[in-house]
């Protein structure tokens, strides 16, 4: 690490922090211009709005911006050292390009790191604060789910007319239990609801009818208490509610959707992939933005930042076609998520190659 190094990584990483900041607090301005109505109309206290609404909201965003102002800042600083002409001394004095890029990529490992521990473990549970604070307040939505089928293991089955989200009830139940094929009881049931306190599920003027070969036995009652592999949030008719559950929830997620087949397992891998795929875009845009923007040219750092721009709003066109391929189109979700990083990386080489030496 010599002197030079350390210049890069100050300006790499003071550019990154502050360019960072007013995105957001432009984002900020704008959400709340946008959404000012809704809170006022709502009944939720100006501390729910900042702590619950704006604790998720700026975090999510200083997250997700991150990558996209990574690259303009890499652009800016670059492209404003080549205009003073900071970068010809450093080249002819023997460094070569690859040498050059070192102190950008350890500044970018810095950002990748954060990147990463964000995505993993802080970003679900400030998303939780933030979901959870615009379906109580400020999106009107439809609190219930009709004709439910779910798997819940090999051998189980349950059925419901209809499941409430708000009371988290749900209405004409029916569990059935196979055994090799054979139907080895049905339990039918007016109405079931969660116990939060329990953690269970209350069964309500239920009747069981229990097979057994020829031989069947009917038992009925009032109110029972049973556990099933199945919660509340299973039967949630929101789509936004992956992005809160953290690495562990969205595995064992994923393991059940296996069984019960109820058709979000693309969006389930969608969101497991990109937690680990989109922080090595900083190493990517670093390596576009640099070979971008170490020559220098005629009107300063103007061109290489709308150019900069203009590939920063591709990137992003990129990442949704390949969202909607793996969707809609069959395209498996791990390759969706790779495809728009494997493409910039290849332009990245190709630009560094391209590079003034």
């Amino acid at each position: 690490m010599k002197l030079i190094d350390w210049y890069i990584i100050k300006k790499y990483l003071g550019t990154f922090v502050f360019t960072l900041g007013i995105f957001v607090v432009i984002s900020v301005v704008f959400d709340i211009s946008e959404k000012l109505d809704d809170f006022l109309k709502s009944k939720a206290t100006i501390s729910q709005i900042v702590f619950e609404y704006y604790g998720g909201f700026i975090p999510f965003y200083l997250n997700f911006l991150s990558p996209l102002i990574n690259f303009i800042s890499v652009i800016f600083f670059t492209a404003k050292m080549a205009d003073q002409t900071e970068i010809v001394p450093i080249l002819s004095g023997g460094a070569s390009f690859n040498r050059f890029l070192r102190p950008y990529f350890i500044a970018a490992t810095v950002i990748f790191i954060v990147n990463m521990i964000f995505n993993l473990f802080i970003i679900p549970e400030t998303n939780r604060l933030m979901i959870n604070f615009e379906n109580t307040y400020t999106k009107i939505k439809d609190t219930s789910r009709e004709n439910v089928h779910l798997q819940l293991d090999e051998n189980t089955y349950i059925y419901m007319e209809s499941f409430d989200n708000l009371s988290n009830t749900g209405y004409r139940f029916s569990l059935e239990k196979f055994k090799d094929k054979e139907l080895k009881s049905k339990l039918i049931s007016d109405r079931i609801s969660w116990d939060s306190v329990s953690r269970k599920w209350k069964i309500q003027n239920y009747s069981i009818r229990h097979v057994d070969g020829l031989k069947e036995r009917m038992e009925k009652g009032l109110e029972k208490d049973t556990t099933l592999d199945m919660k509340p949030i299973d039967f949630d008719i929101r789509d936004n509610i992956y992005s809160a559950m953290n690495y562990w929830e969205l595995n064992d997620k994923i393991e059940k959707e296996k069984i019960r087949g109820t058709g979000v397992m693309v969006n389930l891998e969608l969101e497991k992939y990109k937690r680990w795929t989109y922080p090595f875009s900083t190493y990517v845009l670093t390596l576009i933005g640099v070979a971008l923007s170490s020559r220098k040219v005629r009107g300063g750092v103007g061109l290489p930042l709308g150019l900069g721009i203009l590939l920063s709003f591709v990137y992003i066109l990129f990442i949704q076609f390949a969202n909607v391929f793996a969707l809609k189109g069959g395209l498996p979700a791990i390759v969706a998520v790779l495809i728009p990083n494997i493409i910039f990386a290849l332009l990245g080489v190709y630009l560094a190659i391209k590079a003034p030496k």
